[in-house]
């Protein structure tokens, strides 16, 4: 067979562009939803839009953002985001930095304008692409070459996904997408690291051996999917299970008989409501997570404090203890694995609240009772209404995994676009928007997305 003439080789080079090789790798990564609100530095990404995405527009960057957010947590990926320069980033940085909190995997893309004209300030380009976001993302890369942006976006995606998951960004100038460069193949990365034996051991002995042991479970629970198996450890120690203050997300049935409440995120009142318990077992929790000063022990008087958790960060600023770093799943799988400890007494319930009769106007107990009594088991409570929380928490309960979401962060205009996204990664699933404080006010454009 005869060789191909030199010509050819250099058509097929060059057959390749930034943004073929980008949509080849969002394929393969899965991701073929693209949250946007464009501006000019973006548009070159959209011609021809491929038959296979779907183009998901918010009126406003913080929109795109939150429903972003919630479409990535109902569908376990990361998802990817397009937003205008530097004003688009900012518009977006509220829920930025919520979905930092929230340890959200999305792929942040961010138009730049053309790399010929930067060296004189453009109009709408982007001074300090790389450093505007920080430091509420994990990474952030303007490439040096368009070249070299299909690598840029896969290294994007790996590190989106890494444990602790979270936003990153990249910024694109825009005459980068029609430029030639070479295919990237998606990789297979590991995103699940196990935790270190001996300290599971420790963490495991300090269990068995506990005579009133308490679990504080958080939102990292329910993020790496170890629900069913934390409530089979609570069931194995019959420890009575406090969520964690400002968790996001429901860890633990709320009608199981070993649920015994909310944890304030008060230093004083949570060393309160955890006195008698002699071991304290944060799993996906940050325990200590405080909203005001306080003084005195983290802990009550005689407390040891064990802890599993996905963020080597909180390990490091957790007051005491010992902690384990790694995936919750496999972490809970391994303290699953030992030998069952002496059968132990359950802790006392907790108390039912009483019942909340009609009003004029309604209470919010009253709003929540009804609410409760009227939805589905499965239906998702998206929630940002935070000065209602105790009413949601005595009498709005949730019983499954993956059916509630909030901010971990405490940002206004989350909810709202978040409950789009969500609704978008779980079709068929009853979703309800539960907003107040004047919530739907920093995000009301959502209402334009759901629509």
């Amino acid at each position: 067979m005869a060789m191909p003439t030199p010509s050819l080789v250099q058509d097929t080079e060059i057959a390749m562009t930034v943004r073929a090789a980008v949509l080849d790798l969002l394929r393969a990564f899965g991701m073929t939803s693209i949250f946007g609100n464009p501006g000019s530095t973006e548009l070159p990404l959209f011609r021809g839009f491929p038959q296979d995405f779907r183009y998901v527009l918010g009126l406003q960057e913080a929109v795109v953002v939150g429903m972003a957010d919630g479409y990535a947590q109902a569908t376990h990926n990361a998802a990817f985001v397009n937003l205008h320069s530097a004003a688009g980033v900012g518009h977006a940085m509220g829920n930025i930095f919520t979905a930092y909190r929230n340890r959200t995997p999305l792929v942040i893309t961010a138009g730049q304008q053309a790399r010929s004209i930067l060296p004189y300030d453009p109009f709408l380009f982007s001074a300090q692409a790389t450093e505007l976001p920080k430091p509420y993302v994990k990474w952030s890369s303007e490439p040096a070459r368009a070249e070299d942006v299909p690598l840029a976006i896969a290294r994007a995606y790996y590190i989106a996904m890494q444990p602790p998951r979270g936003p990153v960004l990249v910024s694109i100038p825009a005459d980068d997408w029609a430029k030639p460069c070479e295919p990237v193949a998606a990789r297979v990365v590991s995103t699940e690291i196990r935790p270190e034996p001996r300290v599971l051991d420790a963490i495991g002995e300090a269990l068995d051996t506990s005579l009133r042991p308490a679990f504080v479970v958080g939102a990292a629970v329910d993020r790496d999917g170890a629900w069913s198996d934390v409530v089979r450890l609570a069931e194995r120690h019959n420890a009575a299970v406090w969520v964690a203050p400002m968790s996001g997300r429901c860890s633990f049935p709320e009608d199981h008989a070993l649920f015994a409440g909310f944890l304030p995120p008060m230093r004083e009142k949570l060393v309160s409501l955890l006195a008698g318990h002699d071991v304290i077992f944060a799993v996906g929790a940050a325990a200590f997570t405080y909203h005001v000063e306080g003084s005195g022990p983290h802990l009550p008087a005689g407390a040891r404090l064990v802890q599993l958790i996905d963020d080597p960060n909180i390990a490091a600023w957790t007051p005491q203890g010992t902690s384990a770093v790694g995936s919750i799943r496999l972490g809970v799988v391994d303290l699953l694995a030992r030998e069952p400890p002496q059968p132990r007494g359950r802790p006392a319930p907790r108390r039912e609240p009483p019942r909340v009769e009609p009003s004029t106007p309604m209470s919010v107990a009253f709003v929540m009772q009804t609410l409760a009594a009227i939805r589905h088991p499965a239906s998702i409570v998206v929630e940002e209404a935070p000065s209602s929380r105790p009413a949601m928490q005595c009498y709005l309960p949730i019983l499954r995994s993956e059916t509630f979401y909030t901010m971990c962060s405490g940002g206004l205009g989350y909810a709202m676009p978040a409950a789009v996204g969500v609704a978008l990664g779980k079709p068929g699933a009853k979703v309800i928007g539960l907003i107040g404080d004047g919530s739907s006010m920093y995000s009301i454009q959502a209402l334009w997305s759901a629509a």
